[in-house]
């Protein structure tokens, strides 16, 4: 299956590009991707102690997973999934 993976702010710096098409085994979950893009880019820095990072936000096809089923959410073909990095100002 394939997923288009979009990435924003210095997350969007660290890959060289804002958008990555991806393809992907079947019954993969959002969880899988995001360690996947952790250990492929180190300066990402997604995970601390196993557990996605406070404050950052993963968009699966428009919609934050924790209102899903957080890292355990099923992805399918065709899914668009966007990598926030956290955000701040005032």
């Amino acid at each position: 299956m394939q997923i288009e993976l979009r990435f924003f702010a210095n997350f969007r710096e660290a890959v060289g590009q804002k958008t990555v098409h991806r393809e992907y085994e079947s019954d993969l979950q959002a969880g899988d991707v995001l360690r996947q893009l952790s250990e492929e880019f180190t300066e990402m820095d997604l995970f601390e102690d196993g557990e996605l990072r406070e404050y950052l936000t993963i968009l699966l096809n428009g919609t934050d997973i924790t209102h899903l089923d957080g890292l355990e959410t099923a992805l399918e073909d065709g899914d668009e999934l966007s990598v926030f990095p956290p955000v701040a100002g005032g």
